[in-house]
């Protein structure tokens, strides 16, 4: 049995999807906050269990039967290491034999902030004795793209990434990887630097969605307070605003770059061009 944590998220619901294609669905456990959510995945045969990080009593009923579990990193920044530390005592006492791990980029060497809590997920995961993965995961295009609307009625696409390249790649990308590696045989002790096969500087990923637009779009450099101030001011909540201002300063010191090709090599598919992203994005 194989058990995929936040399975209705965004990351979870495209792993689920390239899982179904390696496993047949009764295989399948879909470890989720809100069962509710998750009652199309309970049609395709998937078993569907409650497993909220914040409740660590949900956790060990999850896995029980486990012998492979898929731990999506969680989305609260701040809380994610004492709740992955919570799956990983709940694997334990299930017997969970393998985990996986989503993680950040070269996240023992990352400039990012969110790399503290990825390194403390880490340290745990060895800690435990529970033979493990690391998908370390690059930047996800789609978080980037999300700003072309925004861009587009301002003409300006704003960050702090100076010249810094970024390797992203779509998020189905890292999904397919992730069922890969959780599908696979023998994959103990792996780790997995995962990032786009291109790359390109902000200015470029701006220039792009002026050329398929038709429209003026010019990157605008800022300070990472003046590109925090700014996504709050745009309504975002204070803590997502910083981080993401502290990511995009991490970028331009080439926390957000590789080039190692891992991810290709692993979906045995060249990753997502960034370019295709930004179209999809616009036809929406």
């Amino acid at each position: 049995m194989i058990a995929v944590t936040g399975a209705t998220g965004q990351l979870g619901r495209l792993v689920i999807e390239a899982l179904l294609k390696k496993v047949p669905a009764e295989r399948i456990i879909a470890a989720v906050r809100s069962p509710e959510k998750a009652a199309d995945l309970a049609a395709k045969g998937i078993t569907v269990r409650k497993a909220d990080y914040s409740q660590p009593d949900t956790l060990l009923s999850a896995f029980g039967g486990v012998e492979k579990l898929l731990l999506i990193s969680g989305s609260e920044v701040g809380q994610r290491e004492a709740q992955h530390q919570a799956v990983i005592n709940a694997a334990k006492s299930a017997g969970v034999r393998f985990i996986a791990y989503t993680s950040l980029l070269h996240a023992d060497s990352s400039p990012l902030g969110l790399g503290v809590e990825h390194r403390a997920t880490e340290a745990q995961l060895e800690a435990s004795g529970i033979p493990y993965a690391l998908l370390r995961n690059g930047w996800y295009t789609e978080n980037y793209a999300a700003s072309i609307a925004p861009a587009l009625t301002h003409h300006a696409f704003i960050g702090a990434a100076g010249e810094g390249r970024i390797a992203s790649a779509a998020r189905r990308d890292y999904a397919e990887a992730a069922a890969e590696v959780i599908s696979r045989d023998d994959q103990a002790g792996k780790i997995y630097e995962l990032a786009g096969d291109d790359s390109y500087t902000l200015a470029e990923f701006a220039a792009e969605i002026a050329r398929q637009s038709g429209e003026q779009v010019e990157y605008v450099n800022l300070a990472e307070a003046e590109f925090a101030a700014a996504l709050k001011g745009a309504g975002l909540p204070d803590g997502l605003a910083e981080m993401l201002a502290d990511s995009d300063k991490g970028a331009s010191q080439g926390g957000l770059f590789d080039d190692s090709h891992s991810l290709s090599r692993l979906t045995g598919r060249a990753t997502t061009p960034y370019q295709e992203v930004i179209k999809a994005t616009l036809a929406k």
